[in-house]
């Protein structure tokens, strides 16, 4: 199946952020498009992979119900991607490559292998901008 690239934003938008309201979906559609837009690094040389595990219909060799695939955007996540795609960003999220969800009330300082430091936290997900080291992978 084909979707396009604004379907696809979409569907990540909801499985990555549907919970964390509508400043916590555009940072992660924002970490999204930065990497698609990446100028150095491992994202602007081979691109942005399966990074996210929305993206993976399996995940440790089990299958993920909650993949891009099962997923059924609304229209905000539609209007959110559309948002995205015209450039536009979350200002606290910067130039975040990286997010994730630390299940604490506390965001480690760097990203692994000091790629990225902490730039933010919206709702349940801390942010990280690249670091040099980054640039060199």
């Amino acid at each position: 199946m084909a979707y396009s690239d604004r379907e696809l934003l979409a569907r990540l938008i909801q499985c990555e952020a549907g919970g964390e309201g509508e400043t916590g979906m555009k940072a992660v559609a924002g970490v999204v498009m930065n990497r698609v837009n990446a100028k150095g690094g491992e994202y602007a040389r081979y691109g942005q992979g399966s990074q996210f595990v929305c993206a993976s219909e399996t995940e440790g060799g089990v299958y993920n119900p909650q993949n891009i695939y099962n997923m059924r955007p609304e229209q905000i996540h539609y209007d959110i991607a559309d948002w995205a795609i015209a450039g536009n960003r979350v200002n606290d999220v910067a130039e975040s490559l990286w997010f994730y969800n630390p299940f604490s009330p506390v965001c480690r300082s760097f990203f692994p292998s000091n790629v990225g430091y902490w730039q933010t936290r919206i709702g349940d997900h801390c942010f990280y901008n690249p670091t040099n080291a980054y640039y060199k992978t």
